[in-house]
């Protein structure tokens, strides 16, 4: 069987040089005779693993010395409780930008925690269809939190918060090296790995060492505490072993792609080609507002305003596509129509082989 286009909002798909990397060492990686599946994570085989993982992301996000990059495990939705509970404990105050379903979910994690939650803006007004524009944040927050990119809106900052000497936290699961980021504008960074670094399994996070306290918010549990991982160097129990390996090859990859700048000038043809046609489209739409768009994901809708109709045709579309050999095209819930998410893996011809279905099913559904 062919590979397919996997339109996918994550897990996504991973550079076929990768696959093939890890097909070759599944068996043997790097002369030890085994998997890293099975590799114990303190021998001396897989030390090199992590490390080499660690020195490509510092280098390839031009990650300052004095922030700590950590392997934790349980997805970004772990992280909307590590942050107030460890960030949480000066005045227990923090403000957020609400911006889509992910932000919602941090907001009300910290809420759960018992941190006194200002939300600062939202884009609820408009269905989550644009970032709204904060210049300047001041107070007595412990941090400020914002959803980077909002992977089922479609959604993404073009600037960053200046929240002042306040630590801007982020979640950049869906949109890291897709492009550079000044990390150094940032308390903390977090992100999933199934969109743009390697298999779900491992979140990595890169945080300010300042930020890193003896004395969370009481009764965090052990494994919640960013210390406890920061001191062990991510090895405070078993990490995810085999994602990080992954994330290597990947990382690699992308530097072979020219880093996070090579990783721009490829989003953008896929995202200029995706939205100038959308824009210029009689039968389909973007959703998102100009100004605001992600270059990661893409959703848009027909002209069909008829709900049962454009349920059929939108299911139509999804059927058309998987034939055409391309899958997970299907929008969301909450949007509904479809989505092209276009990570970095996606290469050029993925989106023009899109593009002409589209123009095809709008020709013959008109």
């Amino acid at each position: 069987m062919n590979r397919v286009y996997n339109f996918s909002a994550g897990p996504s798909c991973l550079p076929e040089e990768v696959l093939k990397e890890c097909a070759a060492e599944m068996l043997d990686c790097n002369g030890t005779g085994q998997s890293v599946m099975e590799m114990s994570h303190r021998s001396s085989a897989f030390k090199p693993i992590i490390e080499n993982t660690e020195r490509l992301v510092r280098r390839l996000m031009n990650v300052p010395d004095n922030y700590k990059i950590l392997f934790l495990q349980g997805g970004a939705s772990t992280q909307f409780a590590m942050i107030p509970l460890n960030l949480g404990i000066k005045s227990g105050k923090a403000a957020y930008i609400k911006t889509g379903v992910w932000a919602k979910k941090a907001e009300a994690e910290a809420k759960k925690l018992g941190i006194q939650v200002t939300e600062i803006a939202s884009s609820e007004d408009k269905n989550f269809t644009y970032i709204p524009k904060i210049e300047k944040v001041t107070g007595d927050y412990d941090y400020v939190h914002i959803t980077f990119n909002n992977t089922i809106m479609g959604t993404h900052y073009e600037y960053i918060p200046d929240t002042g000497s306040i630590p801007l936290v982020a979640d950049i699961s869906s949109c890291i090296l897709s492009e550079p980021l000044d990390v150094s504008k940032f308390g903390l960074l977090y992100a999933g790995a199934q969109k743009n670094l390697a298999p779900a399994g491992v979140t990595l996070v890169i945080i300010r060492e300042d930020l890193i306290t003896e004395t969370p918010r009481a009764g965090t549990p052990t494994m919640l505490t960013y210390k406890t991982h920061a001191d062990e160097g991510s090895m405070f129990n078993t990490p995810p072993c085999y994602t990080i390996y992954v994330m290597g090859k990947v990382l690699t990859w992308v530097e072979s792609k020219g880093g996070a700048e090579g990783m721009k000038k490829l989003n953008y043809e896929k995202a200029d080609l995706l939205y100038n046609y959308l824009d210029n489209s009689t039968y389909y739409h973007a959703t998102a507002e100009k100004g605001s768009r992600s270059i990661m994901n893409i959703p848009f809708l027909t002209k069909e305003t008829d709900a049962a109709k454009a349920k059929e045709i939108n299911d139509k579309f999804v059927k058309g596509a998987v034939a055409a050999g391309m899958v997970n095209l299907a929008g969301h819930r909450l949007v509904g129509g479809m989505r092209a998410s276009i990570y970095n893996a996606m290469p050029v011809d993925g989106v023009k082989a899109l593009i002409k279905y589209m123009d095809k099913f709008a020709k013959e559904n008109s």
